[in-house]
């Protein structure tokens, strides 16, 4: 499966932790140049260590995605230091999730800014460079939640439905150009996620549920794997996995 993966460049953000971090791992143990994206540098910098001493290739740079010239920025590191870019993983997400009754329009703006702008900057950060060299994917993290509305994730919710809209739009405008896009929505899945949560009681309950179920950030990556390793002539849309036991 790592044939399409060997020396691809692939652009990762949400990479210091979690389903980011995991991915970026994976992909550079197949043999793919990973260049990541996240706000604390010094995590991102232990993980380019780490995978270099494994024989693998990567560079990172601190980026906030809600800052679309950040996002700019980490594309064209990617693109100066290994000369092309293959894949764009827009990864980085919030989920504080809370009764719309709380009121915490903060909460709102930044799932807002992140989910669904930061991946619009992405897509916006490769789309010219996919265009011209008429090859290239977009990867773009929904949720179960963009599948489905939730009490207490009504706002979540409209930023995961939001990504796979702008996803489907966005595959059907790049026919010409030879670029794939796919969308993957995660279940429950073990990271940093739910310490979003700023509701005490809320948050204690979804991640009691969440540690009880969840599968690895490496189940993220096979997928991501999954979908970048298929011939080119091949673009999967979407993926939907959760743990086996997860209900919702």
């Amino acid at each position: 499966m790592t044939d399409n993966i060997t020396g691809k460049v692939i652009v990762i953000t949400g990479a210091s932790s979690g389903m980011g971090e995991a991915t970026a791992r994976d992909l550079a143990a197949k043999g793919a140049k990973v260049a990541l994206g996240a706000r604390r540098q010094d995590r991102l910098d232990a993980i380019v260590s780490e995978i270099k001493a494994a024989g693998g290739d990567a560079v990172a740079l601190a980026t906030d995605v809600t800052k679309r010239t950040e996002v700019d920025a980490l594309v064209a590191k990617a693109k100066e230091t290994f000369g092309r870019v293959d894949v764009m993983f827009n990864n980085a997400g919030l989920m504080p999730l809370s009764p719309m009754e709380s009121l915490r329009v903060d909460e709102w703006d930044q799932m807002i800014d992140v989910n669904v702008k930061g991946t619009l900057y992405g897509i916006g950060a490769v789309l010219p460079i996919f265009k011209e060299q008429k090859s290239g994917q977009i990867i773009n993290v929904s949720s179960v939640y963009g599948h489905k509305a939730v009490a207490t994730g009504a706002v979540y919710c409209g930023t995961k439905f939001a990504v796979r809209a702008i996803s489907e739009g966005l595959r059907q405008e790049v026919k010409d150009y030879n670029v794939r896009v796919t969308v993957i929505s995660p279940g429950a899945v073990d990271t940093e996620l739910t310490q979003h949560i700023s509701e005490p009681e809320l948050g204690d309950q979804i991640r009691g549920f969440v540690k009880d179920i969840a599968v690895p950030s490496s189940t993220m990556a096979d997928m991501v794997a999954f979908a970048i390793s298929q011939p080119e002539n091949v673009d999967v849309n979407e993926i939907l996995f959760r743990p086996t036991v997860q209900p919702v």
